[in-house]
């Protein structure tokens, strides 16, 4: 039975009160305990969704607040202005001015232009469609933090519509293209989303939330480099697995005609599609080249949404209208701000110091390792947010991790990359899976048996050759 908004409420009133009357355990601050009762309530109040994520987390920014000012030695530890901290960080603006490019391409089209291409060049068969929606979303993964939008504004509809042209529907004809071709956008999206920094908004997130825990931090590129080997790897082996696993009754395709009549209902390319292109081509190379130009990645992502503005790709109205650009903004800086006050009270050095005198894997850190990387993905199956994970699990796991032993830099990549590809366990593991699964031409079973194949083989990928190509990077000295 579904909780009402009352009974929801309730829950979350009760968890920081219980922190409020309960005494403080033994070398905690008394405001770290209260604190965390309060960043406890946000988690599950992420999950339960009583309200949008962006109120939640003012609400909660509000009462961290309060508690500092009200609490007697609090200013040892923590300044009510920390709990705005997250709105001051790069790493906040990054993916809201990220957002822009992402809106630009559904907004002008060019991201269907571009897909409409890709099929009449490589889509004859349902197996080339298939790597024509990876190489489509490969593309497109850069510059569009929401993987929502990449796939729902523009994958989607587009591998949708050629499933209905192919005379697949979803009552009475799934198997014959359509179970397949959507079930592979699902599953290709979850692997895009870890290969680039800026490919899924949660991705920042939990760098910012490790890194105080790990002392480990990434730019753009050892990003990249880190994630392109064992990565691009699960990427060109996902369509080929969901094909067999969900295998497509027709095997040709009309790909010209789709491209042709696709291609004439956009009309010719517009000036607005033109400039988009070069932006997005500079953009990326300004990323890469970033420590060349002596620029970090915000300051690159913030120039191109300006541009966007004068060169009227996008108006400041559609920026106004982007929501899902404003939410991130609230409460991605909220999680960050209570994880700093968190971190500023002493909670997760307190953590980790009580946890390691209860959590001993002795000389045996590679297995911590694979025992903390597994349970990262296992618990994929109890969240229905890749953003409620984050804020929850990654803090915990990169603690338990770190207390047991397990080398620190393949922990805290190892973790940045299960948030992602173990989202792909199930059809509500993040959000393109409703999109995709409410389409109908998917069950249950063989989309669990795809999702347990891709997130559990790419743990395996990523454990072997993954790690392997890591410490060569170390080794390198390019991470």
């Amino acid at each position: 039975m579904a909780l009402s908004k009352a009974h929801k409420l309730t829950i979350l009133a009760v968890i920081p009160l219980m922190f409020f009357l309960f005494p403080t355990p033994d070398g905690l601050s008394l405001v770290a305990w209260h604190l965390f009762g309060i960043y406890l309530a946000t988690i599950v109040g992420l999950v339960l969704k009583p309200y949008s994520e962006p109120v939640i987390l003012l609400a909660a920014v509000a009462l961290s607040a309060i508690t500092i000012g009200n609490t007697e030695g609090a200013s040892e530890f923590v300044k009510i202005s920390h709990t705005l901290s997250g709105y001051q960080s790069g790493t906040t603006w990054l993916i809201f001015t990220a957002f822009t490019l992402s809106s630009a391409f559904v907004i002008t089209g060019l991201g269907k232009r571009i897909a409409y291409h890709m099929i009449g060049w490589m889509g004859s068969t349902t197996l080339r469609l298939g790597y024509v929606t990876m190489f489509l979303d490969l593309l497109l993964a850069p510059a569009t933090p929401s993987n929502t939008a990449r796939a729902g504004g523009i994958i989607f509809p587009i591998i949708n519509s050629v499933a209905v042209a192919l005379g697949s529907d979803p009552e009475t004809s799934p198997k014959k293209a359509g179970r397949y071709l959507l079930m592979n956008v699902y599953m290709v999206v979850k692997t895009t989303s870890y290969i680039f920094l800026t490919a899924m908004a949660p991705n920042a997130l939990a760098l910012s939330l490790m890194a105080p825990i790990l002392g480990f931090e990434l730019n753009w590129v050892q990003w990249f480099l880190a994630a392109s080997v064992p990565g691009l790897l699960c990427l060109f082996l996902i369509p080929f697995v969901c094909y067999l696993i969900a295998p497509p009754e027709m095997k040709k395709v009309d790909n010209k005609g789709i491209a042709r009549q696709g291609l004439a209902e956009l009309g010719p390319m517009r000036f607005r599609e033109k400039a988009l292109a070069v932006l997005f081509v500079l953009a990326l190379f300004a990323w890469i080249f970033a420590g060349f130009l002596h620029v970090n990645s915000t300051t690159i992502a913030l120039t191109v949404m300006v541009l966007c503005i004068f060169l009227n790709i996008v108006s400041w109205d559609d920026i106004l209208k982007n929501k899902a650009g404003w939410n991130t903004l609230i409460w991605y800086g909220g999680i960050i701000g209570m994880s700093t006050i968190l971190t500023k009270a002493g909670f997760f050095t307190w953590l980790a110091t009580t946890m390691s005198q209860n959590l001993q894997f002795g000389d045996h850190g590679n297995v911590a390792l694979l025992i903390v990387l597994t349970l990262s993905i296992a618990v994929r199956y109890l969240f229905a947010s890749g953003g409620a994970y984050v804020a929850a699990m990654v803090p915990v796991f990169a603690t338990v991790g770190k207390v047991a032993g397990a080398p620190i830099e393949l922990l805290a990549l190892g973790l940045l990359f299960t948030n992602s590809y173990g989202g792909s366990v199930t059809h509500y593991g993040g959000g393109p899976g409703p999109i995709t699964f409410g389409a109908g031409y998917n069950d249950i079973k063989s989309w669990w048996i795809a999702g347990a194949v891709v997130a559990f083989g790419s743990l395996l990928i990523h454990s072997t050759l993954g790690m392997l190509w890591w410490k060569f990077l170390l080794n390198m000295t390019w991470l």
